[in-house]
């Protein structure tokens, strides 16, 4: 999830210090010390410094445009750090500490003129403090765990999901605690900040799920201190026609026999394997499966890309897990190859003809019931012959969280 790309990341925690900050003011500053504006002039902006000259400020609000800030000399200036509940630990600071870039909370009268509010109080955070607090997460994410869900337990609130990757398959029991934040994907977006809060019994069997907290020293468990879920689709096929003006590609999908439209987003990544890196996947799928198969179990092209539109209760590829370290990251793991998609160069549309094997993480839905695109893979004739089951899914993720969000889930 551009959980957070980091562009996706940024702008949840943007929202995230948004709510901190107006449960701060509204909940802990005493009314006195805000000024007793009546109720029809009151103003309460939120936003990020622009510039700052004098005792004006230039606030670019989070919803409404610019607004001129004049601190009154009287006006109380404190700054929190992220997370921060109350204002318990709030530091006295002089408005010469403010730098463009900080997040500030305005409480004060709005002016005649729409655009300017009389400040009695400024509640901040320091850009600083902010990317400090993003870079702390983003790691958190990195080290989680993703994966498929195999089983949700309300009784113990806890997830059981199985790690992506080519060969045995590796579980990891995700715990909940009280104050674990969970959130789900709407089904038409994978962008983090549209995800939804959501309760243990909204995730599914099924669904991807990605999550970032404590890791045991074996790694087969994680507390979650956050949690991102969603339902997307994996689906591999051969391209049947593409539709430039309308950024759609229509596809065969190998699975369901059925013909299929998606659409390409500005948000979506598109990459074409190299052939001889297509080549050596196909290599450990092969081997993977003369490993993992039964002695009666069936191989070649006739059963490649099992994947389709997997709802929930059904095996789907599994999000690729970002992160360093842990379960499921060994050679040809999901996670390395996640890290490989992301430092290939970007395809286009016009890269493709009919003909062309792809496989495919989409949103749920879209526009005019139309998937969006997540991730496209093509080049992958190679991968779709050597997979005898769900193996050559399960290497792509619908997550923007990691390295491909200019580091999203994808990272949430």
């Amino acid at each position: 999830m551009r959980i957070c790309n980091l562009r996706r990341t940024k702008a949840l925690l943007a929202v995230l210090a948004c709510v901190a900050l107006s449960a701060l003011v509204f909940a802990t500053l005493p009314a006195a010390a805000l000024g007793g504006q009546a109720a029809a002039s009151a103003a309460r902006p939120v936003g990020t410094v622009k510039s700052i000259s004098g005792n004006n400020i230039v606030l670019t609000t989070d919803n409404s445009g610019d607004v001129t800030v004049i601190v009154q000399e009287a006006a109380k200036l404190v700054r929190v750090e992220p997370g921060q509940k109350d204002l318990k630990e709030a530091a006295p600071i002089a408005l010469k500490e403010l730098l463009p870039g900080d997040r500030i909370l305005v409480r004060g009268q709005l002016g005649e003129d729409g655009k300017t509010v009389l400040a009695t109080a400024v509640i901040a955070m320091k850009k600083a403090s902010i990317a400090e607090r993003q870079a702390h997460e983003r790691e958190e994410w990195r080290q989680g765990a993703a994966g498929l869900v195999s089983s949700v337990d309300p009784a113990a609130n806890s997830i059981l999901i199985t790690l992506p990757g080519m060969g045995e398959k590796k579980t990891v029991t995700i715990h909940l605690a009280k104050d674990t934040v969970v959130r789900r994907y709407a089904a038409d977006s994978i962008k983090f900040d549209d995800a939804k809060p959501a309760k243990l019994e909204q995730i599914n069997a099924g669904d991807q799920l990605r999550a970032r907290g404590t890791r045991s020293t074996d790694g087969r468990e994680l507390t979650a201190t956050e949690i991102v879920a969603g339902t997307f689709r994996n689906i591999a096929g051969t391209v049947s026609s593409i539709d430039d003006s309308a950024n759609t590609m229509t596809l065969q999908d190998l699975a369901t026999k059925k013909s299929v439209t998606v659409r390409i987003t500005t948000d979506s990544q598109v990459r074409k394997l190299p052939l001889p890196m297509a080549q050596r996947i196909a290599a450990r799928l092969r081997g993977a499966a003369a490993d993992s198969q039964a002695p009666s179990g069936s191989g070649g092209a006739g059963a490649t890309a099992t994947q389709g539109q997997r709802p929930a209760g059904t095996q789907a590829g599994g999000a690729g897990e970002a992160g360093s370290g842990g379960p499921g990251r060994g050679a040809g793991g999901g996670g390395d190859f996640q890290q490989v998609f992301n430092r290939m160069p970007a395809a286009k549309l016009a890269d493709f003809q009919k003909g062309d094997a792809v496989m495919i993480v989409a949103t749920e839905s879209g526009a005019n019931g139309v998937p969006s695109v997540i991730t496209l893979l093509g080049g992958v004739e190679p991968i779709l012959q050597a997979s005898p089951n769900s193996s050559a899914s399960s290497i792509l993720s619908p997550w923007s969280l990691g390295d491909a969000s200019g580091g999203e889930a994808g990272n949430p």
